[in-house]
């Protein structure tokens, strides 16, 4: 008995040794990051601009990216993901963005500790690949910019929305990625104008 019991351990030693190895799949990661081009503006005041919240709307909020197949059907795709969340990945292009834009003395992000007279705060609608007809990245955000007068309440200077569908050059994620990344630039640059306007007749907080 013995002796069958050691060639039937030899046997399934030797049946899984001989087996394929198959390496595990891992996903693809993507990175939104816009790159602003062209002069900075002048400062149009002395104060900094604290990039507040951003909130993504589900199914959009995850790192997989989405894909739209039907007027009710969203898909993710759990093999193309973003390389961090949405929320954080928007949150650092806009800040970035600003800085170099140089509208504000300085824009800062949430980690910041100090008292912000001037918030940013977004919005992001629709974040995702439409593909019922004819493929397109589609991001649609809303910005509100509110003021802070020593913490008592936040009354809002302005609340801007706008929706960008770019054509893809095919269906695959990178097509996609590149399309919200542009979609993402065309919106960072028609706000930058807007908030340039904001800045030149901010609200003053107490006090100054």
């Amino acid at each position: 008995m013995k002796h069958y019991i050691l060639t039937a351990i030899a046997l399934l030693t030797l049946v899984s040794c001989s087996l394929p190895t198959r390496a595990p799949v891992t996903p693809s990661a993507w990175m939104i990051a816009p790159e602003r081009t062209g002069a900075p503006y002048k400062p149009r005041t002395e104060f900094w601009l604290k990039i507040g919240a951003v909130s993504v709307a589900p199914p959009f909020d995850g790192k997989s990216l989405v894909y739209r197949l039907g007027d009710q059907r969203y898909e993710k795709d759990f093999y193309n993901i973003y390389s961090v969340i949405p929320a954080e990945m928007f949150a650092n292009a806009e800040r970035q963005w600003l800085n170099q834009a140089n509208i504000f003395a300085a824009t800062l992000g949430q980690g910041n500790s100090f008292f912000p007279f001037y918030t940013l705060q977004a919005s992001v609608e629709e974040f995702y690949g439409d593909y019922r007809v004819k493929p397109e990245a589609v991001v649609t955000v809303e910005f509100f910019l509110t003021a802070t007068n020593a913490g008592i309440g936040n009354p809002i200077i302005g609340t801007n929305r706008y929706s960008k569908r770019i054509a893809l050059k095919d269906n695959t994620p990178q097509a996609l990625v590149l399309g919200q990344q542009q979609a993402l630039a065309e919106i960072f640059k028609e706000y930058e104008a807007q908030l340039y306007k904001y800045a030149g007749n901010l609200p003053k907080p107490l006090g100054r």
